[in-house]
């Protein structure tokens, strides 16, 4: 649905829930207050919670209201759809209801903000409080049946079917069901419920859905007509229905569809069936907007077909859609824009010079590659070709590689080599191990150190693993041994023959950068905390109490309640 989705309007909570929600969010308002607080900040202290539980209803209550359509601005179609199903007047009720409630709620607010405003105690201001939070919700409980109709309304209103009043509709009528494919992406097609031939008082809520779309969807309808009659209803009785409706179908393009002529040609029934089956084309055309039942356009207007063979099936959909686009350009071309439009326009029509013939040519160039192309088409195999010649599915694998881009085509296949230790691993054997026989004395005592140096690195990787948990981080500089240093990286690279000394100096150059910048960094945050520590010195030296200081107020002052008081008062001394 293009204008109105239904479906997005957010579930309406009953009275309990309700009421439950909005206390809940008082939560993240302070709410310990002490006697030796001063009074006005007691009062604001009030007054905001009040404040604050009003607005959180006002918002809740308006979402509500805002989110239901109003019956005076959406389409005619949806507003007296919701009247045959829900009784416009009950709607409109339950919504003002709403609409009462939410400035009640703001009316009691106010009132008891300007009683907060004259408290003169924490128990008074408490007292006001509860009686505001306990008269919002009582407005709440009120409203309790009106917030469970909107509830049902909601879940009714979210199975509506997703209609678009303003596109290219299709509508089906008549004493039954017809199914029909949709006919294009760009038209939606309503299969309305079956009408019978009664008052309009008399039909129910199914049928008055189906007299609603006729009424307000500009639409092409479809009466269909079952001409054998075995649908339970005579072609008389399906008449009379066609014509206590006909007053739908003004200025609509209209067609009436014989249908299961599998079981009764159109030409098979008797002649005074065949006279009524006339007047309802006769009427047909009348109905028609600008054809006024001339005989030119008489196509279209009274078709056959059957959904069991498909036989003109095809033929009433393009009938339907010619006769509904038909029709709005019509209406489009009577429109006052067309004429501000028409101005700007210029169509040529160039006068015949002589009488010959100028068919279109088209060159040879062109219709040489056309037939190039129509030969490769032909040529060309698929890869369900190719599957098929090839043992069909789950036997024949597609080529990934067939469409690189390569200076040579039959590289395409080649295997790439995957490389692992310096070792090709495809071509190596599973079980490979260097044996040392074809190596000299100096290779071998290499080879030697190398296995060893590698156990020794597994045996500490072991361990380490295993103490892990146990095993505290020392930074590198308090390590004692002292692992990975400069001088040990020295002999390394000086044992295979490579000058250490620009790698040194290398990290000789960063290390001293660290320093400089760890110098920069202490100095930075030195004078930081000596700002920080200004800052706070005023504060500290008035000694004054913050809201933030942790408080254990003395109840019973010692000097009033402890010692010998003579008869008298005891309230001060």
């Amino acid at each position: 649905m293009v204008q109105y989705n239904f479906k997005k309007i957010t579930v309406v909570p009953t009275g309990k829930v309700f009421i439950d929600i909005i206390l809940s969010r008082t939560q993240p308002e302070p709410t310990v207050v002490h006697k030796g607080y001063a009074i006005n900040r007691l009062r604001q202290f009030y007054m905001r919670k009040v404040k604050y539980t009003q607005t959180n209803f006002y918002e809740k209550l308006s979402a509500i209201i805002d989110e239901f359509p109003r019956l005076d601005d959406i389409h005619p179609f949806y507003g007296d759809l919701l009247h045959v199903l829900y009784n416009k007047d009950h709607y409109k009720l339950a919504l003002g209801q709403i609409n009462t409630a939410r400035n009640l709620i703001s009316k009691i607010a106010k009132d008891y903000v300007r009683l907060l405003k004259y408290g003169d105690s924490l128990y008074r201001c408490k007292c006001l409080k509860v009686a505001a939070l306990g008269r919002m919700c009582t407005v709440i409980k009120r409203i309790g049946p009106s917030l469970a109709y909107l509830e049902q309304i909601r879940q009714h209103m979210a199975r509506l079917p997703s209609i678009d009043p303003n596109t290219r509709t299709i509508l089906i009528c008549g004493h039954y069901l017809s199914v029909i494919q949709t006919i294009k992406p760009a038209y939606q097609v309503i299969d309305t419920p079956g009408i019978l031939d009664r008052p309009f008082e008399d039909r129910n809520i199914i049928e008055m859905c189906s007299i609603t779309a006729l009424a307000h969807l500009r639409a092409a309808v479809l009466f269909f007509l079952d001409v054998s009659g075995s649908c339970g209803y005579t072609i008389a009785q399906q008449a009379a229905l066609f014509h206590s409706i006909k007053s739908l179908f003004m200025n609509k393009p209209l067609v009436i569809v014989c249908n299961k002529t599998d079981l009764q040609p159109l030409d098979g029934i008797s002649e005074e069936d065949k006279k009524l089956v006339m007047e309802m084309k006769a009427e047909a055309l009348k109905t028609v907007l600008g054809q006024g039942g001339e005989a030119a356009n008489d196509e279209g207007v009274l078709l056959t077909m059957s959904t069991l063979t498909e036989e003109g099936v095809i033929a009433v959909k393009k009938a339907a859609c010619k006769r509904l686009l038909d029709q709005r350009v019509e209406i489009k071309m009577k429109s006052k824009k067309l004429n501000d439009c028409l101005n700007r326009f210029h169509v040529a029509l160039p006068k015949p010079r002589d009488q010959k013939e100028r068919p279109a040519c088209i060159p040879q160039a062109v219709l040489e590659a056309r037939a190039k192309q129509a030969s490769e088409t032909e040529k060309r195999k698929t890869e369900r070709d190719l599957e098929n010649e090839n043992g069909g599915a789950g036997v024949y694998s597609a080529s990934l590689k067939k469409h690189y881009i390569l200076a040579n085509d039959e590289w395409k296949e080649d295997i790439l080599p995957e490389i692992l230790d310096g070792h090709n691993a495809e071509d190596a054997d599973d079980d490979f191990e260097m044996d040392g026989q074809e190596l000299t004395p100096d290779e071998q005592k290499a080879l030697a150190a190398i296995r060893k140096k590698k156990s020794l690195l597994i045996q500490q990787h072991r361990i380490k693993k295993s103490t892990a948990e146990s095993r505290p981080i020392v930074p590198r500089k308090f390590d004692k041994e002292r692992e990975f240093t400069s001088e040990r990286m020295g002999r390394q690279l000086s044992k295979l023959g490579i000058d250490p000394s620009l790698a040194i100096e290398r990290v000789q150059a960063g290390r001293s950068l660290r320093e400089v910048g760890r110098g920069e960094d202490s100095t930075q945050k030195g004078s930081a905390l000596k700002i920080a520590k200004k800052s706070t010195k005023k504060r500290n030296k008035n000694a004054r109490r913050g809201e933030a200081d942790r408080v254990i107020p003395t109840l019973k002052p010692k000097h009033l309640y402890s010692g010998k008081r003579s008869s008298g008062k005891t309230d001060r001394r």
